[in-house]
């Protein structure tokens, strides 16, 4: 039976053409990206972009005057109900009964739930590490074990999508480190679908395999962050060698290799070059016996990346 619905859904959240309007002005104007069973996916906009509105909108919490989201193949527009049973989520900051333990809360969660088993718990606990923690009073936990508690109760019912609002936010780096390897483990070993709205680049750009980014309440790209170089495409590269006016000189005489800088204090030079080229270059230089030392991608990163996709709008 499992089989059959992996199969039957390959496309866990499907957010298609969603709009909200107040008045005469759109906040989110006719939005759409699917999401897959085990992706962990960042949904990024500088402030004000509609990131919040429009997870507000997947969980139900507003109505969307336009379009329609499904998730496992439910309309939450038609089936509010089937609909949502699929998501788990922490909008904003996650809510406890401090005078209760971890375990009261989660308890008192179960008994709003069906068919939460007390194996369950333990399961979730688990896989966010709370095990020594499970019954100390919630007033006690940091703002980690709290963030970690609330994505155990999400987790409570097996939902098929998690959707966090800025999960990491409050955290030390130490805190960011493990929240990031937490939500990738939940993603591999639960097989569910994660998305993530977060202000912090560099932790999207380690957490998540795609990003979806949005600008005044519009698509502007869906980008994958793990797809493996294609042999075709260019690459940039920096090249720190024991002469780079030699290095220069033999480079720009291949037709395959375009020079793009040249730093002859620091020994260096970027070129740009297919990736199927690159065998070649190290060939070249070794011919004319030119000590290579480095060589390394100068790759954007996810911020270049985005203030170059938003117009130079920065996140928040």
């Amino acid at each position: 039976m499992s089989v059959h619905k992996i199969e039957t859904y390959p496309t866990v959240l499907s957010v298609n053409q969603v709009s909200k309007k107040i008045g005469s002005k759109y906040l989110v104007h006719r939005l759409s990206f699917d999401i897959q069973k085990g992706e962990v996916v960042g949904l990024l906009g500088p402030n004000g972009a509609g990131k919040t509105t429009t997870i507000r909108m997947i969980v139900g919490l507003i109505s969307m005057s336009e379009g329609d989201i499904l998730v496992k193949g439910k309309s939450v527009r038609r089936n509010f109900t089937e609909a949502v049973a699929h998501i788990g989520g922490i909008i904003e900051n996650p809510e406890f009964y401090g005078y209760m333990s971890g375990y009261g809360n989660l308890k008192q969660f179960q008994r709003m739930v069906e068919g939460v088993a007390e194996e369950r718990i333990h399961e979730v606990v688990k896989l966010v590490g709370l095990e020594q923690a499970l019954h100390k009073k919630v007033k006690a936990y940091s703002l980690g074990m709290r963030q970690r508690l609330g994505i155990a109760q999400a987790l409570l019912h097996r939902p098929s999508i998690l959707i966090l609002d800025e999960p990491t936010n409050g955290l030390d780096p130490a805190g960011i480190r493990e929240m990031r390897e937490y939500l990738k483990q939940i993603a591999r070993e639960e097989g569910i679908a994660i998305l993530v709205s977060s202000h912090l680049l560099s932790e999207i750009e380690l957490m998540c395999s795609r990003v979806v980014v949005i600008q005044q309440g519009e698509l502007v790209t869906v980008r994958d962050l793990d797809k493996p170089q294609n042999e075709m495409e260019y690459v940039k590269l920096k090249l720190r060698t024991d002469n780079a006016v030699r290095a220069k000189e033999r480079l720009q005489r291949m037709e395959e290799v375009t020079i793009a800088s040249i730093a002859p204090e620091q020994k260096e030079i970027t070129v740009v070059v297919r990736d199927r080229h690159i065998p070649r270059i190290v060939q070249a230089l070794s011919e004319e016996r030119i000590g290579l030392y480095r060589m390394e991608e100068s790759r954007e990163s996810l911020e270049d990346e985005f203030l170059r996709w938003t117009g130079g709008n920065y996140i928040a």
